[in-house]
C-alpha cells in the first residue's frame, strides 16, 4: 500500500510534458502581473515620480484669494455691513533653497527609476532561481525513483541467490537497507518538491503547472566578455545599486547647498488687488491694486541654519561611504558570479565524464556480481555513485545558468532578452 501511494505521487510529478508546459518566460510574465514585491516597487516608482512636480512648485507663482463679510451694529446709533476680497500673487525671483529642492526633485525621480530597475532585475533572478529549484527537485525525485527501482531488482536477485545458496543473507540485508533508505529519500524529495513549488507559487501568484525542462545534452556558453576585470568594471559603474548610491550622494550634496540657502536673501515679485465695500451711513467702496518686489534678509535664527548645514555635511559623508560600499559589493558580486559560471562549466564537464565512467563501473560490477567476482554491496555502491553523479550534474547545470544571470545583474546589464536566451535551452 505504501509503495502504491508513492508511485501515484511520483506519476503525478513526472507526467509527460506537452505543448501546454509553462516555460521560464511565461513564468516570468506571470510574475510581472502577480508578484507582490514587483507591484510594490511599481507603486513606489509612481510615487517617486511625483517628487519633481512637487519640487517645481517652489519655483512657480502662488495665487490666493481671500475675503470676508462683516456686519456692524451700534446700539441706537447706526448699523452697517461690509465685504472685501483680496487677490494676491507671489512669484519667487530668488530663493536658493527652492532651486536646490527642484534639482533634488529631478534626482529623486532618477533614484526611483534606478531602484525600480533593480527590482526588475531581482524579479528575473527570483523567478529563475525558483523555476530551476523546482526542476532540480523534480530531477531528484526521478533519480531517487530510478535508484529505488534498481535497488529493488538487486534485492530480488539477492533473495533468489540466497534461496539457491549462491549468496549469504548479508547480501539480502544490505539490499533491503538500501531500499528502505531510498524510500525515505523519496519521501524527503517529495516534500522538498512541494516546498520549491510553493516558493514559485508565492512569486507568480498561482499554482505552477508542468514546467518545461532543460534540453538533454544542452551546451552552456561561457561568459562574454571572457575577462573578469571587464565584468567587475561594469559592475562598479553600471550596477543599479551603485547608480542609486551615486544619485543619493548628489542629493546629499544638494542638501548642503539648500541648507546654506538659509543665510541667503530671498526676493519675490508680489502683486495684489483689494476690493472693499462698506455699507454704512457714509458708504465707502474702492479698489486697490499693488505690485512690487519684496525682499527679506535673514540675520539670526538661533544657529539653526548652521546646525542644519553641519548635519547635511555629515549625511554627505555617509552617502559617500554608502556609495563606496555599494561599489565594492557590486564588484564582489560580479567576481563571485563570474567564478560561479566558470567553475560551474568546468564542474558540468567533469560530471558529464564522471557519469559515463560511473555507468561503465556499474555495468562492470553487475557483470562481476553475476560471475561471482563482485559482491552485492559493490553493485549497490556503483548504483549509488551513478545516481549521485546524475543528480549533481543536473544541479550544476541549473546553478551555472542562474549564476550567469546573476553575473549580468551584478554588471547592470540583465534584461528580459537574457531570459529569452535561457528559455531557448528548455524543451517543450
Amino acid at each position: 500500500m505504501r509503495n502504491s501511494v508513492i508511485a501515484t505521487l511520483i506519476a503525478g510529478v513526472f507526467i509527460t510534458l506537452d505543448a501546454q508546459a509553462v516555460d521560464l518566460l511565461k513564468t516570468y510574465q506571470q510574475a510581472l502581473i502577480n508578484d507582490a514585491q514587483y507591484a510594490s516597487a511599481r507603486a513606489a516608482l509612481r510615487a517617486g515620480q511625483e517628487k519633481l512636480p512637487q519640487a517645481r512648485a517652489g519655483l512657480l507663482p502662488v495665487v490666493g484669494l481671500s475675503g470676508g463679510y462683516s456686519r456692524t451694529e451700534i446700539e441706537d446709533v447706526r448699523t452697517g455691513s461690509g465685504n472685501s476680497y483680496t487677490l494676491a500673487l507671489s512669484q519667487p525671483l530668488f530663493r536658493w533653497a527652492n532651486w536646490e529642492q527642484y534639482e533634488q526633485g529631478k534626482l529623486a525621480v532618477a533614484l526611483s527609476e534606478a531602484q525600480f530597475a533593480q527590482t526588475q532585475q531581482d524579479l528575473v533572478l527570483r523567478v529563475s532561481q525558483a523555476y530551476f529549484d523546482v526542476l532540480a527537485a523534480q530531477d531528484t525525485i526521478g533519480f531517487v525513483q530510478a535508484q529505488k527501482a534498481a535497488i529493488s531488482e538487486q534485492l530480488e536477485s539477492a533473495k533468489q541467490n540466497f534461496e539457491v545458496g549462491t549468496s549469504t543473507i548479508t547480501d539480502t540485508h544490505e539490499a533491503q537497507a538500501r531500499f528502505d533508505l531510498a524510500v525515505a529519500q523519496e519521501y524527503a524529495a517529495l516534500s522538498d518538491l512541494e516546498i520549491k513549488r510553493a516558493a514559485l507559487q508565492q512569486i507568480i501568484g498561482s499554482t505552477p503547472g508542468d514546467l518545461a525542462r532543460l534540453k538533454t545534452g544542452v551546451t552552456l556558453e561561457t561568459p562574454q566578455p571572457a575577462r573578469i576585470d571587464e565584468w567587475v568594471n561594469s559592475a562598479e559603474q553600471q550596477n543599479y545599486a551603485v547608480i542609486g548610491s551615486r544619485i543619493g550622494l548628489e542629493i546629499a550634496q544638494r542638501d548642503i547647498s539648500k541648507n546654506r540657502g538659509g543665510h541667503y536673501p530671498t526676493v519675490d515679485l508680489v502683486a495684489s488687488r483689494n476690493h472693499s465695500n462698506q455699507n454704512t451711513s457714509s458708504s465707502v467702496a474702492g479698489n486697490t491694486n499693488a505690485i512690487g518686489v519684496q525682499w527679506n534678509i535673514p540675520l539670526f535664527a538661533g544657529f539653526a541654519v548652521t546646525s542644519r548645514v553641519r548635519e547635511a555635511i555629515a549625511l554627505e559623508d555617509k552617502a559617500r561611504s554608502d556609495l563606496e560600499t555599494a561599489r565594492r559589493n557590486a564588484a564582489q558580486g560580479a567576481r563571485q558570479s563570474y567564478l560561479g559560471v566558470t567553475s560551474g562549466l568546468a564542474q558540468v564537464k567533469a560530471l558529464e565524464a564522471a557519469e559515463i565512467s560511473s555507468l561503465s563501473a556499474l555495468d562492470a560490477n553487475k557483470l562481476g556480481y553475476q560471475v561471482g567476482v563482485r559482491i552485492n554491496i559493490d553493485v549497490l555502491n556503483a548504483q549509488q555513485q551513478l545516481f549521485s553523479t546524475r543528480r549533481d550534474l543536473s544541479r550544476a547545470r541549473y546553478d551555472t545558468i542562474v549564476n550567469g544571470l546573476r553575473l549580468k545583474s551584478a554588471a547592470g546589464t540583465l534584461q528580459e532578452q537574457d531570459l529569452q536566451l535561457v528559455n531557448r535551452l528548455l524543451t517543450q
